[in-house]
This record gives C-alpha cells, structure tokens and sequence, in this order.
C-alpha cells in the first residue's frame, strides 16, 4: 500500500540531487564584487544566507533586488554554520551601521529566514518586512532533510536554539514564499500556518533555486515588490 507523503513531511530523499545539480551554478554564480548593489538613494534591503552559505551564495537574487531599485547589502558575517546566542543583536548591529534612521527590508533564504523573522520579532522599529524564501519557520523543526547535519555543524539541538524559536508572526508586514518542488524543507514549515505570515506564495522552483537561480531570483522580486507596494 502506497502512503503519500503530507506537506507537514521532510520532502523524499531522492528529492536532494535535484539540489546538488545546482552546486556547480551555486559556486561561478557567486563571483562578483560582494558589496552594496543599486542606486544609492534606494531603499535599503539586507539579504541573509541559508544554512552552510555565504553572501556569495545569494548574489543572484541581491542582484535582481538592485535592478528593482533596492539598496541591497549583503550579511557580512560569513558563512551561515547555524544559530548562536548572539545571532540577533548582530544582526541588529549590521542593521543599525547599514541604516541608522530607516527601517529596512530583510530577505531571508532558508535558515536565513528564520533569523529574519526572529530579528524582527525583536526588533519591529528596525524592519520595513520580512521576506522568507523556503525557511523552514513552522512547525516541525525536524521536517527538513537538514536537520542532522545542523546539529552536528551548529552544536545545539534543532529543536533546543540558542535564538528563541517562535513561530509567531513579527509585527512588520511578512510574506513566505515556498515551493512545492523544493527538495530539503516540507512545504508546510516554509509556508507556515495563515496567521503565521501577512501572504504566502508558491513558485515552482527548487530550494537551491531561491537563492542561484536567476529566474526564480527575478520571479522572488516580483513577488516583493507586489507585497511591498500593497503593504505601504
């Protein structure tokens, strides 16, 4: 007897080597200068890796938010290895030297995601939105192909951070975008629950995708500027 899998579910193994087919594009995609994109006077937006990644990582989809318009700048705390006890105040402290007077628009890719929404649970005044691109912010904290590997690279349990695990909606706008396709984390922990979240949207691309690929890059921003824009 045949039992399908649930979206609450870790997607099925075999789901991950459509992710290791973009480790190639993931690495001469990263090349470029790493640091702030697009026009000057642009409003400002931070964009946060995923786990085990760096701002290399994300320049495809910084670069599609500096040809919207957006100021982007990159974390500039290295590669992403998991969650410390002051991940949120650092996160506060790039914030404040980026943009002192203006709140800001932070992106976060998978575990990025996560440190998104926790730094805009803390600090509301600081953030203009949050944007998730397959975090896995809801729900299970073991529903992902992840989560074993986090623990031993990070140190602490999934579901035992040192950052405050909180599924509950920031008090800024908050719009989830999550994939069907997406190969490492359930669809449920990246779309979370209706009042989880301002918007949820589905794009038809794979975990990777968020963050290398330029067609879901261009179709991420599309979907900001949209939430952003009915937001104001």
């Amino acid at each position: 007897m045949n039992i399908s899998r649930t979206d609450e579910e870790a997607p099925p193994s075999w789901m991950r080597l459509s992710e290791a087919a973009w480790l190639g594009v993931r690495a001469w995609r990263g090349f470029g200068h790493l640091g702030p994109r697009g026009p000057i006077n642009g409003p400002p937006a931070l964009v946060i890796p995923g786990f085990i990644a760096s701002d290399r990582t994300t320049m495809a989809l910084r670069r599609a938010l500096a040809a919207d318009g957006w100021r982007v700048h990159p974390w500039e705390l290295g590669w992403n290895m998991g969650a410390t006890a002051d991940t949120v105040e650092r996160l506060r402290a790039r914030i404040d030297t980026i943009s002192p007077d203006q709140p800001m628009l932070i992106v976060g890719w998978s575990l990025g995601g996560v440190f998104a929404r926790a730094l805009a649970l803390a600090h509301p005044e600081r953030v203009k939105a949050v944007v998730t691109l397959g975090s896995p912010f809801s729900g299970d904290p073991r529903a992902n192909n992840v989560w074993k590997l986090y623990e031993l690279v990070a140190g602490h349990k999934v579901d035992a951070p040192p950052i405050q695990r909180n599924s509950a909606k920031p008090q800024v706008p908050t719009l989830a975008i999550w994939s069907r396709k997406d190969g490492i984390i359930a669809p449920a922990a990246a779309r979370g629950q209706p009042h989880e979240s301002d918007r949820s949207v589905e794009l038809d691309c794979t975990h990777m995708g968020f963050g290398v690929s330029k067609r879901t890059a261009s179709q991420v921003v599309r979907e900001i500027h949209s939430f952003v824009k009915s937001a104001a």
